[in-house]
């Protein structure tokens, strides 16, 4: 069985992230912190705070992540994804591939947000 390194402790008062997951729950925190470190460069916020993550999946063999743009015409989009990929590839064991696919089901809204990056973005 393949285990993550602890945790950091939570200091956030952020609630739980605001997408869903499924797999071994060791890996639903450092992989949440791995995608906290991936910042969206026109928002000057992390995809998991702008909501852009929608689903992560640990399997046997792989991590599948389904995130979405703002807009389908996101100039950064394919910065975001290797940029996911890249996080994750360090935190990872080698044996898991990384799957990260763009998703436009559901349509982003901003409702997608958490509270502190509606405060920034002051919607």
């Amino acid at each position: 069985m393949i285990t993550p390194a602890a945790p950091h402790p939570d200091t956030s008062t952020e609630p739980a992230p605001r997408f869903d997951y499924s797999g071994d729950p060791a890996w639903q925190e450092p992989i949440t912190e791995a995608l906290r470190r991936v910042i969206d460069p026109e928002m000057a916020l992390s995809i998991v705070d702008i909501g852009l993550v929608y689903r992560v999946a640990v399997l046997a063999d792989r991590v599948q992540v389904a995130m979405t743009m703002t807009s389908a015409a996101c100039p950064v989009a394919d910065l975001l994804v290797s940029e996911v990929e890249a996080a994750l590839d360090a935190l990872l064991p080698v044996d898991l591939a990384i799957q990260v696919e763009l998703v436009w089901e559901p349509a982003w809204t901003p409702e997608r947000m958490s509270p502190d990056a509606r405060r920034f973005m002051r919607w």
